[in-house]
């Protein structure tokens, strides 16, 4: 993966290219073999068949012995004792063989489980299942992403991860489909890193000076509002929400342009660099990984370069919306009423209830630049873990075709999501007897939805609107699994790729 920012970086870089050679003669540290489970025991899978029947059976009875069964993800390491020029084997498992083709997200876990387990191998080559260009960018894109290490604090004794990656196909366009899952890759290990970042070495004039870096770097157009500017343009939402914090508010324009686009759509990020609740303050167990409540940002972020840098044909807007949120003399309090850049005013009843106030500005703010589509991306209550746990996006729309559009393209990037309701009868919930809107429906029930249907009131007329809540998916709490690290997942960053991949097709149709 290339390098978006020497001081973001790991300083460990994984690079990938692929292999069209034959297993058994490939010089490397380790030798990645694909099995399948069956009531026989471990079997070889597609990508290593140029394997001997007598090595495959050989290694297959050695796993045997070991337990490995090749249920998906499982992992073993078995010396090659010279059967292969690689010194190691590392099986990893794939499930039962399957009928109908490999399923992508089955293989870029596989790989991403293997890439994780070679932590202080040189090198390996991936020999699964690779016989068409998008299952050799899948098994690309899982090894890169399950390399990632986020190791810029650590100063103890630390295994590197694997640095040089090969993918074994012989698949036309592989070359170019394992490059494009290099730059994919990269952004997400970017968006991974700022959500890895502590609060004290990201806030938010910090994270619009890397933004402006690397989206500059990328051939994006940038456009930066400091507090001043975010004051005088009418920002109530953002500057409300800031104004807390010794930390000013920013927000980032970030523009991607094509000479043959006839279509534009806009992304908007929550950026909230660290959540303390304000005056509403969040209780302690609650505030620890509060740094990740900018994930959405960052997956805007990443999602505006790797289109860059891709080349689509579309225009594509990414908006940042930066605070720090802060209890302090001078922060917003409950009973507030704030001026959006919308015009309309909303009544704050919960000062922890602050991602939608920066999203409102966002999301009017991007309607300006007449786009057909909408996405926000936050990391936006805790109702949604609540609801979906901490894999599942809720996704939230103003119109039904839209919304399993976008829960499709999610589901097909590896990245859950599940569509999910605005009901009308909740609105009432957010009347206010002093402004146009409350920012929070006190009733408890329903809260994903309710804020959905809040943020719905600022969306332009006439434009299609999707909401993404992530709240539990940008970052794991709990252990490693496929190509997922504890911390910074990066969630929905391939997502909104693909989105804008889509409409450019369709433009282009």
């Amino acid at each position: 993966m290339r390098t978006l920012k020497a001081e973001l970086a790991s300083a460990h870089v994984t690079t990938v290219r692929v292999l069209a050679s034959d297993t058994v003669s490939i010089e490397t540290g380790a030798l990645v073999v694909g099995f399948h489970a069956s009531p026989d025991g471990p079997q070889v899978a597609a990508g290593a068949d140029d394997f001997d029947t007598t090595l495959g059976a050989t290694l297959a009875t050695a796993l045997g012995a070991v337990g490995f069964t090749g249920k998906p993800e499982e992992i073993a390491k078995i010396p090659s004792l010279g059967a292969v020029p690689a010194p190691l084997v590392l099986a990893v498992g794939l499930g039962d063989r399957p009928e109908d083709g490999y399923d992508l997200e089955s293989l870029r876990r596989a790989a991403g489980a293997a890439a994780r387990a070679l932590a202080g191998t040189a090198s390996a080559v991936f020999a699964l299942p690779a016989s068409t260009a998008e299952q050799a960018e899948a098994v690309a894109l899982g090894a890169l992403l399950g390399a990632y290490d986020f190791s810029r604090y650590r100063t103890g004794e630390r295994k590197d991860p694997v640095a040089d990656v090969s993918v074994l196909s012989r698949a036309e366009g592989a070359d170019a489909a394992v490059e494009r899952a290099s730059t994919v890759a990269d952004a997400v290990a970017l968006v991974r890193d700022l959500v890895n970042m502590p609060p004290s070495d990201l806030w938010p004039a910090k994270f619009a000076d890397i933004a402006e870096d690397v989206a500059t770097k990328a051939g994006l157009s940038v456009e930066v509002l400091d507090e001043t500017a975010l004051k005088e343009g009418g920002y109530g939402g953002i500057t409300g929400v800031g104004q807390g914090s010794v930390n000013p508010p920013r927000l980032v324009r970030l523009a991607h342009t094509h000479p043959d686009a006839s279509r534009t759509v806009a992304f908007v990020g929550k950026g909230i660099t660290f959540d303390s609740g304000g005056l509403s303050l969040k209780p302690a167990n609650s505030m620890d990984w509060m740094k990740s409540d900018m994930g959405g940002a960052g997956a805007v972020l990443g999602a505006l370069i790797t289109i860059a840098r891709l080349g689509l044909p579309i225009n594509a807007v990414g908006y940042l919306c930066l605070a720090e949120n802060m209890p302090s003399g001078t922060a917003m309090r409950p009973s507030d009423v704030l001026h959006t850049f919308s015009g309309k005013t909303v009544e704050v009843l919960n000062t922890d209830a602050e991602g939608r106030l920066v999203l409102v500005d966002g999301i009017a703010r991007a309607g300006q630049d007449n786009p057909e589509l909408i996405v926000d991306v936050a990391t936006l209550t805790g109702a949604q873990i609540v609801a979906l746990g901490w894999r599942t996006s809720g996704v939230m729309t103003n119109d039904d075709a839209l919304r399993d559009e976008v829960v499709e393209v999610a589901v097909g990037q590896g990245e859950a999501a599940w569509g999910m309701p605005l009901p009308a009868e909740l609105r009432k919930g957010l009347d206010s007897p002093v402004a146009d809107i409350a920012n929070l429906n006190p009733d408890r029930w329903g809260g994903m939805l309710a804020a959905g249907i809040f943020l719905r009131e600022f969306v332009p007329d006439g434009v299609r609107w999707a909401h993404i809540d992530m709240a539990g998916p940008a970052f794991n709490k709990a252990e490693p699994y496929g190509y997922t690290p504890k911390g910074g997942t990066g969630a929905i960053t391939r997502t909104l790729v693909a989105l804008a991949e889509r409409y450019a097709l369709r433009a282009a149709d």
